[in-house]
């Protein structure tokens, strides 16, 4: 995990949110499935839910929101809680202030020097979220992948280290304008990090990857946005509110149950020959013609009215317990 400068990027939030905050802490915090981060708990993210999109934001501004183990375990309990109810359709990222997350934190790169190893600051019983959907998504941040909702990042600012490979493993990047990217690793004599020499050069290609990675040098958003690295880039003071407007659009326009079967075979489809993934295509087509979300698109389109689907058959709230 690595740490980078950053810049002087403002970010707007959105309005009518539940918020839940507290001060910052860097203390090391291990609670895992059974137990996990309770919203009355949490000292360095924040989780806010409206009209059916959760907001994740990493909150540590006077670091830039460096990455900690503490970050680390709530940051997965939160990812698992949106995952697990039913009325939250699409996930945002974000970070609090001028940064999304500046890598990891200074004073926990130090202490690897000192004690000459890595120690990454969390206990045995992490949340993992995306997780048992297949193997290959069973490793860190790569869970990403097995959230069967779509995860959008808002670089609001500096992203290094993991906190560039947090903003790759979501599904699609919102950028402030002049915000910083780098994969830093380079600059500290470290290997490319989390998987990015393979999940890399699938976003941009080889010899765009191969110069991100072989030179950790910094990139605008700007710069991204032509590499195909981020999808948009807009004005640092708004990005919240384009990247809440594309979030409600798909959490209302587009049926739940679509979301999570494209994203699966997004990814899946990464690791199978073309003639696999049609005929998986072929099935899961055949299976969700039965389905509530295809009758109810066909009655919206017959009828020349927006879709209303239902939210997905469950327990209800907020990890899965009744409402």
């Amino acid at each position: 995990m690595i740490g980078a400068g950053g810049q002087n990027l403002s970010a707007s939030t959105a309005n009518s949110r539940t918020t839940v905050r507290l001060r910052p802490a860097t203390a090391q915090l291990c609670i895992g499935k059974e137990n996990p981060v309770e919203l009355g708990e949490l000292k360095v993210t924040r989780y806010e839910s409206s009209d059916a999109v959760a907001t994740i934001t990493l909150d540590r501004p006077e670091r830039l929101n460096a990455w900690t183990g503490r970050m680390n375990t709530e940051y997965r309990s939160l990812l698992a809680r949106a995952a697990a109810d039913v009325s939250v359709r699409v996930i945002v990222v974000t970070g609090a202030g001028r940064g999304f997350c500046a890598g990891a934190d200074t004073r926990a790169l130090e202490g690897h020097v000192e004690r000459g190893a890595y120690d990454p600051g969390t206990g045995p019983g992490l949340e993992s979220p995306g997780y048992g959907v297949r193997p290959e998504f069973d490793a860190d941040f790569a869970y990403h992948f097995g959230i069967p909702k779509p995860v959008i990042a808002a670089v609001n600012g500096p992203a290094a280290g993991v906190g560039f490979a947090l903003a790759c493993y979501c599904d699609l990047r919102f950028a402030a304008a002049g915000a910083k990217l780098t994969t830093a690793h380079g600059r500290l004599g470290l290997p490319a990090e989390f998987g990015l020499s393979w999940l890399l050069p699938r976003l941009v290609g080889l010899t765009r990857a191969a110069d991100l990675l072989l030179s950790s040098r910094v990139v605008l958003a700007e710069a991204a946005a032509e590499i195909g690295l981020v999808n948009a880039v807009t004005p640092a003071g708004t990005l919240m509110s384009t990247v809440g407007e594309y979030a409600r659009m798909l959490a209302t326009e587009v049926s739940p149950a679509s979301l999570a079967a494209t994203k699966l075979q997004l990814y899946t489809d990464l690791h199978r020959d073309s003639a696999t993934s049609a005929r998986d295509a072929d099935e899961r087509l055949r299976a969700m013609m039965t389905g509530p979300d295809f009758a109810e698109g066909v009655a919206a389109l017959t009828g020349r009215r927006p879709p209303r689907f239902a939210d997905p058959e469950g327990t209800g709230g907020p990890r899965g317990e009744a409402r």
